[in-house]
């Protein structure tokens, strides 16, 4: 029941959405999937109750699209419920697909049956997610863990650090350094530096596509949902500016160096879901050294992800880019 969890908190979306009237909707397009020009879909991912009696609820996102990033600003069309929003720290980036624990927001102990609600309007959908201290959608590690389709007891969290300010500025083209240490306090020998999609340790895991079979241009491909084993870490755009040049899409105009692989969950390639791939060594000192350069103005939020195939640790950083 647990391990459905995602399945069912998709469906109660689905239901629940104002207009989602065309999610899975019977006998027109609910098995195809599509490259571009679809909604995306909030998702409530459970919550968990801290030691002081506070509860934090967790929410994640499906794009519909398997190659079209879609950005929706804070405002009319992505907000977050009186009393915790508009802004409660949700993304303006949305990757293709799944992206699971995105942001959290925290509720009071006496917060009783009330509900947290994230609105997404885009394709002129105007799809909800409700967050609720419900029983049935209690989340703990090793939950957090199946989604990722490696499940240990006791497994701990990585540490993600990240030097120098919250907030910083930058100019147009020139690049910033981005300094991230991440231990995983887990023993080395727990396991090894696996590939993506590997299937859960034990079962086998399911069939792999041929390496030539694997295209980036194809659609489809939920054949796996397990992610490498073993710690990287990554940085992505978490928020673009709200005012762009239409020329320069938000997926473009931050360039990573060394060069970034998906953070999202691309069972086809290039991401730790893909079959193929190889989980990066550890650089020494576990310090992992890039630099990003801005190609327009804007406010950004940047962010570091520390990720084992367990569990993850994030830390955003805001950069204010000026010309």
């Amino acid at each position: 029941m647990r391990g459905a969890l995602l399945a069912v908190a998709m469906a109660t979306v689905i239901l629940q959405g104002a207009s989602a009237q065309s999610i899975g909707k019977p006998g027109e397009d609910a098995s195809l999937t599509y490259t571009t020009g679809q909604a995306v879909v909030p998702i409530f991912h459970g919550w968990r109750q801290n030691p002081d009696g506070t509860s934090d609820l967790y929410f994640s996102y499906i794009n519909r699209n398997w190659q079209e990033h879609v950005d929706i600003p804070i405002g009319a069309n992505n907000f977050v419920s009186a009393g915790f929003g508009p802004d409660a720290g949700q993304p303006t980036h949305f990757f293709p697909r799944i992206n699971r624990w995105q942001f959290a927001v925290r509720v009071p102990k006496d917060f009783g049956d009330k509900e947290v609600v994230w609105t997404l309007i885009t394709r002129g959908e105007t799809i909800r997610a409700y967050g609720s201290l419900n029983p049935g959608y209690a989340i703990d590690d090793f939950l957090i863990q199946h989604e990722f389709g490696n499940s240990e007891v006791g497994h701990k969290w990585p540490v993600l650090t990240v030097e120098g300010a919250k907030q910083r500025t930058a100019k147009v083209g020139q690049p910033v350094q981005l300094v991230a240490t991440a231990i995983d306090p887990n023993p080395v020998n727990e396991r090894g530096r696996g590939r993506g999609g590997a299937g859960r340790r034990g079962t086998g895991g399911p069939p792999q596509l041929p390496a030539a079979e694997i295209r980036a241009g194809s659609v489809g491909g939920d054949f796996t949902r397990s992610t490498a084993r073993g710690l990287r870490v990554a940085w992505f755009v978490y928020r673009g500016p709200a005012e762009r040049a239409a020329a320069v899409p938000v997926f473009d105009s931050v360039v990573f160096d060394p060069p970034m692989f998906k953070v999202w969950e691309d069972q086809r390639g290039g991401s730790p879901w893909s079959p193929n791939f190889q989980v990066p060594p550890i650089p020494p000192g576990n310090k992992w050294v890039h630099t990003a350069t801005f190609k327009v103005p804007g406010v950004y939020v940047l962010r570091a992800q520390a990720h084992d195939g367990y569990l993850f640790d994030n830390e955003d950083i805001t950069f204010t880019v000026t010309q």
